[in-house]
Protein backbone atom coordinates (compact mmCIF):
# COMPACT_ATOMS: atom_id res chain seq x y z
CA UNK A 1 0.00 0.00 0.00
CA UNK A 2 0.94 3.68 -0.69
CA UNK A 3 -0.27 7.22 -0.55
CA UNK A 4 -1.13 8.14 -4.24
CA UNK A 5 -2.97 11.11 -2.94
CA UNK A 6 -3.48 13.87 -0.50
CA UNK A 7 -6.08 16.70 -0.39
CA UNK A 8 -6.94 19.64 1.62
CA UNK A 9 -10.19 20.73 2.83
CA UNK A 10 -11.09 24.26 4.74
CA UNK A 11 -14.10 24.76 6.67
CA UNK A 12 -15.39 27.12 9.56
CA UNK A 13 -16.46 26.22 13.05
CA UNK A 14 -18.48 28.89 14.09
CA UNK A 15 -19.38 28.96 18.25
CA UNK A 16 -22.51 28.03 19.97
CA UNK A 17 -21.32 30.82 22.67
CA UNK A 18 -20.60 33.59 20.10
CA UNK A 19 -16.68 34.22 21.08
CA UNK A 20 -13.92 32.38 22.61
CA UNK A 21 -11.70 34.94 24.96
CA UNK A 22 -8.71 34.44 26.63
CA UNK A 23 -5.32 36.17 27.98
CA UNK A 24 -4.26 38.97 25.84
CA UNK A 25 -7.34 40.17 24.75
CA UNK A 26 -7.54 37.54 22.68
CA UNK A 27 -10.91 36.22 20.92
CA UNK A 28 -11.76 33.66 18.03
CA UNK A 29 -15.94 33.76 16.76
CA UNK A 30 -14.68 31.30 13.88
CA UNK A 31 -12.51 28.77 14.06
CA UNK A 32 -10.73 27.92 10.21
CA UNK A 33 -9.97 24.24 10.24
CA UNK A 34 -8.16 22.12 7.36
CA UNK A 35 -9.45 18.54 7.29
CA UNK A 36 -6.53 16.47 5.13
CA UNK A 37 -7.90 13.25 3.11
CA UNK A 38 -5.07 10.90 2.37
CA UNK A 39 -5.68 8.52 -0.24
CA UNK A 40 -4.06 5.45 -1.09
CA UNK A 41 -3.69 2.74 -4.57
CA UNK A 42 -5.40 0.13 -2.34
CA UNK A 43 -8.79 2.85 -1.73
CA UNK A 44 -8.38 2.84 1.80
CA UNK A 45 -8.30 7.20 2.36
CA UNK A 46 -7.60 8.41 6.17
CA UNK A 47 -8.79 11.93 7.49
CA UNK A 48 -6.73 14.38 10.00
CA UNK A 49 -7.92 17.81 11.28
CA UNK A 50 -5.60 20.15 12.48
CA UNK A 51 -6.93 23.73 13.57
CA UNK A 52 -4.82 26.50 15.51
CA UNK A 53 -6.69 28.49 18.08
CA UNK A 54 -6.02 31.58 15.74
CA UNK A 55 -2.45 32.90 15.12
CA UNK A 56 -1.70 34.69 18.24
CA UNK A 57 -1.77 31.67 20.75
CA UNK A 58 1.32 29.07 18.95
CA UNK A 59 3.34 30.03 16.43
CA UNK A 60 0.65 28.31 14.36
CA UNK A 61 -1.67 29.14 11.80
CA UNK A 62 -4.53 28.05 9.90
CA UNK A 63 -3.55 29.49 6.21
CA UNK A 64 0.14 28.46 7.06
CA UNK A 65 -1.28 24.75 7.81
CA UNK A 66 -2.39 24.54 4.45
CA UNK A 67 0.52 25.63 2.76
CA UNK A 68 2.64 23.57 4.85
CA UNK A 69 0.59 20.78 3.89
CA UNK A 70 0.95 21.86 0.11
CA UNK A 71 5.22 21.79 0.59
CA UNK A 72 5.13 18.41 2.25
CA UNK A 73 2.28 16.03 0.03
CA UNK A 74 4.60 15.32 -2.40
CA UNK A 75 7.68 14.44 -1.24
CA UNK A 76 4.98 11.71 0.83
CA UNK A 77 3.59 10.26 -2.74
CA UNK A 78 4.65 6.42 -2.91
CA UNK A 79 5.20 5.84 0.89
CA UNK A 80 3.40 3.40 2.97
CA UNK A 81 0.79 5.43 5.12
CA UNK A 82 1.01 2.41 7.51
CA UNK A 83 4.52 2.89 8.24
CA UNK A 84 4.12 5.65 10.65
CA UNK A 85 7.76 6.21 11.70
CA UNK A 86 9.12 6.27 8.29
CA UNK A 87 6.44 8.43 7.47
CA UNK A 88 7.09 10.86 10.06
CA UNK A 89 10.72 10.79 9.26
CA UNK A 90 10.09 11.65 5.60
CA UNK A 91 7.94 14.68 6.92
CA UNK A 92 11.05 15.98 9.42
CA UNK A 93 13.59 15.77 7.01
CA UNK A 94 10.92 17.63 4.21
CA UNK A 95 10.51 20.40 6.59
CA UNK A 96 11.94 21.16 9.99
CA UNK A 97 9.96 21.92 12.77
CA UNK A 98 6.21 23.37 12.39
CA UNK A 99 4.64 20.26 14.10
CA UNK A 100 0.84 21.74 13.73
CA UNK A 101 1.53 21.09 9.69
CA UNK A 102 2.25 17.60 10.03
CA UNK A 103 -0.32 16.55 12.51
CA UNK A 104 -3.40 16.32 10.30
CA UNK A 105 -1.34 14.05 7.86
CA UNK A 106 0.00 11.67 10.59
CA UNK A 107 -4.04 11.32 12.18
CA UNK A 108 -4.37 10.55 8.71
CA UNK A 109 -2.45 7.85 8.58
CA UNK A 110 -3.20 6.68 11.65
CA UNK A 111 -6.67 5.99 10.46
CA UNK A 112 -6.10 4.46 7.62
CA UNK A 113 -3.87 1.94 9.81
CA UNK A 114 -6.77 1.28 11.97
CA UNK A 115 -9.34 0.51 8.51
CA UNK A 116 -5.90 -1.89 7.36
CA UNK A 117 -5.84 -4.25 10.80
CA UNK A 118 -10.05 -3.59 11.25
CA UNK A 119 -9.20 -2.34 14.72
CA UNK A 120 -10.49 1.83 16.31
CA UNK A 121 -7.47 3.60 17.12
CA UNK A 122 -7.70 3.34 20.97
CA UNK A 123 -6.59 -0.24 20.48
CA UNK A 124 -3.53 0.19 18.77
CA UNK A 125 -2.44 3.27 21.16
CA UNK A 126 -2.64 0.04 24.00
CA UNK A 127 -6.49 -0.31 24.67
CA UNK A 128 -9.59 1.05 25.93
CA UNK A 129 -10.05 2.07 29.83
CA UNK A 130 -13.53 1.99 30.76
CA UNK A 131 -16.70 2.93 29.16
CA UNK A 132 -16.04 6.87 29.20
CA UNK A 133 -13.43 9.45 30.17
CA UNK A 134 -14.13 12.71 32.61
CA UNK A 135 -13.88 15.97 29.95
CA UNK A 136 -13.39 19.90 30.91
CA UNK A 137 -15.49 22.94 30.55
CA UNK A 138 -13.59 25.84 29.39
CA UNK A 139 -14.94 28.71 30.35
CA UNK A 140 -14.28 31.90 28.30
CA UNK A 141 -12.74 35.06 29.98
CA UNK A 142 -15.75 37.42 30.85
CA UNK A 143 -16.49 39.29 33.73
CA UNK A 144 -16.05 37.53 37.20
CA UNK A 145 -19.55 37.27 37.78
CA UNK A 146 -20.19 35.95 34.17
CA UNK A 147 -17.46 33.47 34.63
CA UNK A 148 -18.67 32.55 38.21
CA UNK A 149 -22.27 31.62 36.72
CA UNK A 150 -21.09 29.80 34.06
CA UNK A 151 -20.01 27.48 36.81
CA UNK A 152 -23.19 26.02 37.41
CA UNK A 153 -24.36 26.33 33.72
CA UNK A 154 -22.09 23.45 32.53
CA UNK A 155 -22.21 21.77 35.78
CA UNK A 156 -25.91 20.98 34.95
CA UNK A 157 -24.43 20.05 31.14
CA UNK A 158 -22.36 17.12 33.54
CA UNK A 159 -18.79 18.91 33.79
CA UNK A 160 -17.24 18.39 36.75
CA UNK A 161 -14.08 20.22 35.85
CA UNK A 162 -13.77 23.76 34.97
CA UNK A 163 -10.94 25.75 33.47
CA UNK A 164 -11.01 29.54 33.99
CA UNK A 165 -9.48 31.80 31.24
CA UNK A 166 -7.71 33.71 33.39
CA UNK A 167 -3.80 35.82 32.84
CA UNK A 168 -5.16 38.99 32.73
CA UNK A 169 -5.43 42.06 34.96
CA UNK A 170 -4.20 40.55 38.68
CA UNK A 171 -6.72 41.76 40.77
CA UNK A 172 -9.58 40.77 37.99
CA UNK A 173 -8.17 37.30 37.88
CA UNK A 174 -7.95 37.15 41.84
CA UNK A 175 -11.97 37.87 41.96
CA UNK A 176 -12.44 35.44 38.91
CA UNK A 177 -10.93 32.22 41.10
CA UNK A 178 -12.50 33.79 44.01
CA UNK A 179 -16.06 33.77 42.82
CA UNK A 180 -15.73 30.64 41.01
CA UNK A 181 -14.34 28.78 43.11
CA UNK A 182 -17.23 29.63 45.64
CA UNK A 183 -19.70 28.00 43.07
CA UNK A 184 -17.76 24.55 43.54
CA UNK A 185 -19.30 21.40 45.13
CA UNK A 186 -17.80 18.22 46.42
CA UNK A 187 -15.51 16.41 43.55
CA UNK A 188 -15.24 19.61 41.16
CA UNK A 189 -12.00 20.77 40.06
CA UNK A 190 -11.19 24.14 38.97
CA UNK A 191 -8.14 25.61 36.62
CA UNK A 192 -6.94 28.83 36.29
CA UNK A 193 -5.62 28.96 32.90
CA UNK A 194 -2.96 32.09 32.34
CA UNK A 195 -2.51 31.12 28.65
CA UNK A 196 0.75 32.36 29.72
CA UNK A 197 -0.60 35.99 30.14
CA UNK A 198 0.59 37.28 33.75
CA UNK A 199 4.29 38.13 34.21
CA UNK A 200 6.12 36.35 36.80
CA UNK A 201 5.37 39.08 39.81
CA UNK A 202 2.08 39.01 38.58
CA UNK A 203 1.67 35.03 38.73
CA UNK A 204 3.20 35.10 42.40
CA UNK A 205 1.00 37.68 43.86
CA UNK A 206 -2.26 36.13 41.91
CA UNK A 207 -1.10 32.89 43.74
CA UNK A 208 -0.49 34.55 47.25
CA UNK A 209 -4.17 36.30 47.05
CA UNK A 210 -5.99 32.51 46.85
CA UNK A 211 -3.93 30.05 48.22
CA UNK A 212 -6.67 29.13 50.33
CA UNK A 213 -8.33 28.06 47.40
CA UNK A 214 -8.47 24.59 46.18
CA UNK A 215 -7.08 24.87 42.13
CA UNK A 216 -4.68 24.26 39.41
CA UNK A 217 -2.33 26.69 38.10
CA UNK A 218 -2.20 26.14 34.22
CA UNK A 219 0.66 27.91 32.15
CA UNK A 220 1.14 31.16 34.63
CA UNK A 221 3.70 33.17 32.26
CA UNK A 222 4.95 32.98 29.06
CA UNK A 223 8.77 31.27 29.27
CA UNK A 224 9.39 27.91 31.10
CA UNK A 225 11.71 29.52 33.53
CA UNK A 226 9.21 31.89 34.80
CA UNK A 227 6.33 29.27 35.30
CA UNK A 228 9.32 27.32 37.17
CA UNK A 229 10.27 30.33 39.21
CA UNK A 230 6.00 30.54 40.50
CA UNK A 231 6.27 26.75 41.00
CA UNK A 232 8.87 26.93 43.63
CA UNK A 233 6.69 29.63 44.97
CA UNK A 234 3.35 28.42 45.67
CA UNK A 235 1.96 25.05 47.00
CA UNK A 236 -0.72 24.88 44.78
CA UNK A 237 -0.86 22.46 42.01
CA UNK A 238 0.92 23.26 38.53
CA UNK A 239 0.10 22.52 34.78
CA UNK A 240 2.26 23.81 32.14
CA UNK A 241 1.00 23.71 28.62
CA UNK A 242 2.65 25.90 25.95
CA UNK A 243 5.97 25.53 26.83
CA UNK A 244 5.07 21.39 26.47
CA UNK A 245 6.13 20.96 22.59
CA UNK A 246 8.46 17.59 22.48
CA UNK A 247 9.53 14.80 24.80
CA UNK A 248 12.69 16.67 25.74
CA UNK A 249 10.68 20.02 27.63
CA UNK A 250 8.66 17.30 29.36
CA UNK A 251 12.18 15.26 30.73
CA UNK A 252 13.13 18.45 31.70
CA UNK A 253 10.09 19.46 33.65
CA UNK A 254 10.46 16.10 34.75
CA UNK A 255 13.87 16.84 36.17
CA UNK A 256 13.27 20.24 37.72
CA UNK A 257 9.87 19.36 39.70
CA UNK A 258 8.19 21.70 37.18
CA UNK A 259 4.74 20.60 37.28
CA UNK A 260 2.59 18.42 38.23
CA UNK A 261 0.51 17.69 35.05
CA UNK A 262 1.01 18.73 31.88
CA UNK A 263 -1.46 19.71 28.57
CA UNK A 264 -0.79 17.14 25.84
CA UNK A 265 -1.77 19.07 22.64
CA UNK A 266 -1.85 16.43 19.51
CA UNK A 267 -1.19 18.91 17.03
CA UNK A 268 1.43 21.09 18.81
CA UNK A 269 3.63 18.07 19.03
CA UNK A 270 3.18 16.49 15.82
CA UNK A 271 0.52 14.38 15.78
CA UNK A 272 -0.64 11.12 17.37
CA UNK A 273 2.87 9.08 17.09
CA UNK A 274 4.98 11.30 18.96
CA UNK A 275 1.89 12.55 21.14
CA UNK A 276 1.96 8.74 22.24
CA UNK A 277 5.28 8.51 22.63
CA UNK A 278 4.67 11.42 24.68
CA UNK A 279 1.95 10.04 27.30
CA UNK A 280 3.38 6.73 27.15
CA UNK A 281 6.55 8.50 29.07
CA UNK A 282 4.14 10.73 31.03
CA UNK A 283 2.60 6.87 31.82
CA UNK A 284 6.17 5.57 32.89
CA UNK A 285 7.49 8.86 35.02
CA UNK A 286 3.47 9.02 37.02
CA UNK A 287 3.22 12.67 35.05
CA UNK A 288 -0.63 13.36 34.77
CA UNK A 289 -2.05 14.93 32.06
CA UNK A 290 -4.88 16.75 29.76
CA UNK A 291 -5.11 15.21 26.54
CA UNK A 292 -6.46 17.41 23.76
CA UNK A 293 -5.73 19.49 21.25
CA UNK A 294 -5.44 23.39 20.24
CA UNK A 295 -9.14 23.03 18.44
CA UNK A 296 -10.92 21.63 16.04
CA UNK A 297 -14.06 19.62 14.81
CA UNK A 298 -15.50 15.67 15.17
CA UNK A 299 -12.31 14.89 13.70
CA UNK A 300 -9.90 16.51 16.22
CA UNK A 301 -11.96 15.28 18.74
CA UNK A 302 -12.16 11.60 17.64
CA UNK A 303 -8.51 11.80 17.83
CA UNK A 304 -8.66 13.67 21.16
CA UNK A 305 -10.62 10.41 22.38
CA UNK A 306 -8.53 7.93 21.04
CA UNK A 307 -5.50 9.12 22.24
CA UNK A 308 -7.56 10.36 26.28
CA UNK A 309 -9.31 6.51 26.13
CA UNK A 310 -6.27 5.08 25.74
CA UNK A 311 -4.65 6.56 29.03
CA UNK A 312 -4.31 4.73 32.21
CA UNK A 313 -7.09 6.61 33.81
CA UNK A 314 -5.30 7.52 37.21
CA UNK A 315 -2.81 9.66 35.22
CA UNK A 316 -5.55 11.09 32.90
CA UNK A 317 -6.66 14.72 34.02
CA UNK A 318 -9.41 15.61 31.82
CA UNK A 319 -9.67 16.00 28.01
CA UNK A 320 -12.05 17.87 25.71
CA UNK A 321 -14.63 17.56 23.40
CA UNK A 322 -14.26 20.44 21.02
CA UNK A 323 -16.92 19.39 18.45
CA UNK A 324 -19.66 20.27 21.04
CA UNK A 325 -18.31 24.36 21.01
CA UNK A 326 -19.15 24.72 17.51
CA UNK A 327 -22.58 24.66 15.33
CA UNK A 328 -20.80 22.53 12.64
CA UNK A 329 -20.59 19.05 12.58
CA UNK A 330 -17.97 18.07 9.87
CA UNK A 331 -17.84 14.30 10.25
CA UNK A 332 -20.36 11.09 11.24
CA UNK A 333 -19.73 8.74 13.63
CA UNK A 334 -17.19 11.62 15.78
CA UNK A 335 -18.04 10.54 19.73
CA UNK A 336 -20.06 12.97 21.48
CA UNK A 337 -20.19 14.47 25.01
CA UNK A 338 -22.95 12.06 27.71
CA UNK A 339 -23.11 13.63 31.10
CA UNK A 340 -19.56 15.56 31.04
CA UNK A 341 -17.89 12.45 29.70
CA UNK A 342 -16.66 10.73 26.32
CA UNK A 343 -15.38 7.72 24.65
CA UNK A 344 -13.69 7.17 21.57
CA UNK A 345 -14.96 5.24 18.53
CA UNK A 346 -16.23 1.84 18.13
CA UNK A 347 -15.31 1.89 14.12
CA UNK A 348 -12.03 0.85 12.53
CA UNK A 349 -9.47 4.06 12.64
CA UNK A 350 -11.14 7.17 14.01
CA UNK A 351 -14.14 5.35 13.21
CA UNK A 352 -15.70 8.85 11.64
CA UNK A 353 -16.85 9.22 8.14
CA UNK A 354 -16.96 12.93 7.02
CA UNK A 355 -19.39 15.10 6.05
CA UNK A 356 -18.10 15.94 2.34
CA UNK A 357 -21.10 18.00 1.38
CA UNK A 358 -20.04 20.21 4.16
CA UNK A 359 -15.98 19.81 3.28
CA UNK A 360 -17.06 21.13 -0.16
CA UNK A 361 -14.45 21.01 -2.94
CA UNK A 362 -10.48 20.61 -1.69
CA UNK A 363 -8.41 23.65 -1.92
CA UNK A 364 -5.78 21.59 -2.56
CA UNK A 365 -4.88 18.36 -3.85
CA UNK A 366 -1.19 16.83 -4.70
Amino acid sequence: MVITQIKCYRVDLPLHEGSYKWSGGNSVEVFDSTVVEVRTDEGVTGYGEICPLGAAYLPAYAAGARTGIAELAPRLIGLDPTQLALVNQAMDGAMRGHPYVKSAIDVACWDILGKVCGQPIVSLLGGRFGESFALYRAISQEAPDKMAAMVDVYRRQGYTKFQLKVGGNPDTDIERIRLASAQLQRGDVLVADANTGWTQHQAIRVADAVRAVDFYIEQPCMRYEECLAVREHTDRPLILDEVIDDIGQVLRGHHDRAMDVINLKISKVGGLTKARQIRDLCVSLGIAMTIEDTWGGDIVTAAIAHLAHSTPPALLFSSTDFNSYVTVSIAEGAPQRDGGRLAAPQGPGLGIVPRMEILGKAVYES
